[in-house]
């Protein structure tokens, strides 16, 4: 699409040709007629002629400027030459001058060009001693009345495009605006939903996990039960948490930094795995990044989906987690314990949400067995520079 400045270039150009091409011709016309062109006056109506139509080009809001002087040079010229009847001076650039005051002027400045062109074209006739009889004036107006009309009709036109263009604008503006409002309701129905059932229940658990727990310390009590009651009270305080954050997104709130998943609370995220009897290591290396935070929560979902699939795939072992930090990238690895001869594919849920995740903002993805085929690795990284 074009710009302002592009299309006001464009017009300028037009303009230009459009003034050359008017004055070659009406110059070349001059030249082809019985004039003395050695004549002071010849010459000096000459370059009336070029410029007239060198006037062509002056900005719209001068439209009757440009028609008078037109006016001016075609019945002054012919009174000042006392040519033939035939005598034919700035016609070219007198037509172009109607036709612009017929398009861009209006009220009384364009009924005012209209009557000058008509008559001005009435007395030049006149001076070239032509009887003004009624073909004269059915021929001036022709000339000067047809010309303004096809002005006025490819403004009217030209105006008749932009509303429509305006009408389809203001639709479609309308419509998006409607799709918006709705998905504005679903996302509050959903959220609404959320809180009403899923928040319910949650708590709920936490709440019969932490009294289970406070029952269950007195003597002989199980320390795997214990600590099995706290993974799940503090899982489901953790899952809350998340929760909130879902919510106020869906209801368009930003939530504190403090509250919003990323990388900097992956310790928070790893002690629920190691709660529930998961060792897993944690490595971080390089500089830290300021990532945005989109970007930073899908790594932080990448990597709770990358160990949730090591804890429901692996055999039990350590499962190894990397974050490297680099020149303009960032990695997120896991290797966890890999039975051999077990087939899987990346047609599940996990990797597909880690692979979706990951696409969004332009990461590569990669998952597979090790060399050794006892360990499998799940592998994400992003560029930094690359624009999502």
């Amino acid at each position: 699409m074009s710009t302002p400045a592009q299309v006001h270039r464009r017009l300028a150009h037009m303009s230009l040709l459009i003034a050359a091409v008017c004055v070659v011709t009406d110059v070349l016309v001059y030249f082809g007629q019985e004039v003395p062109v050695g004549r002071p006056a010849a010459l000096a109506v000459l370059v009336a002629v070029v410029v007239a139509d060198v006037a062509l080009v002056a900005p719209v809001r001068l439209s009757l400027a440009v028609v008078l002087v037109a006016v001016a040079v075609n019945a002054g010229g012919a009174a000042l030459l006392g040519g033939p009847e035939s005598l034919s001076l700035n016609e070219a650039g007198l037509l172009v001058a109607s036709y612009r005051a017929g398009a861009w002027l209006h009220g009384r400045q364009a009924g005012a060009a209209l009557a000058a062109v008509v008559g001005g074209l009435v007395l030049a006739h006149a001076t070239r001693g032509i009887e003004l009889d009624w073909t004269v004036f059915v021929s001036s107006v022709k000339f000067g009345l047809v010309t303004w009309l096809v002005g006025r009709y490819t403004t009217a036109w030209r105006g008749y495009l932009d509303e429509l263009q305006q009408r389809a604008e203001n639709q479609e503006r309308d419509e998006r605006a409607a799709v918006e409002r709705a998905v504005a309701a679903d996302r509050t129905a959903i959220a609404r939903d959320l809180h009403d059932v899923i928040t319910h229940h949650v708590s709920a658990i936490s709440v019969h996990a932490g009294a289970a727990r406070l029952r269950l310390t007195g003597p002989g009590t199980d320390p795997v039960a214990l600590a099995s009651l706290r993974s799940v009270e503090e899982t489901s305080r953790s899952a809350l948490g998340d929760l909130r954050h879902m919510l106020d997104v869906l209801h368009g709130q930003p939530t504190p930094a403090e509250d919003r998943p990323g990388l900097a609370r992956l310790d928070e995220l790893l002690r629920g795995f190691r709660s529930a009897d998961v060792e897993v290591r944690l490595r971080v290396t390089g500089p830290p990044v300021d990532l945005p935070e989109p970007l930073d929560i899908a790594l932080y979902r990448i990597s709770q989906e990358m160990l949730t699939n090591a804890l429901r795939h692996g055999t039990g072992g350590p499962v190894d987690l990397a974050v490297r930090r680099g020149d303009g990238t960032v990695e997120v690895e896991t290797v966890n314990p890999y039975a051999p001869g077990v087939t899987r594919t990346g047609g599940g849920r996990g990797l597909a949400g880690i692979t979706n995740r990951a696409e969004v903002f332009g990461g590569q993805v990669r998952s597979g067995p090790g060399p050794d085929g006892r360990t499998w690795s799940t592998y994400v990284s992003f560029d930094l520079e690359k624009p999502a």
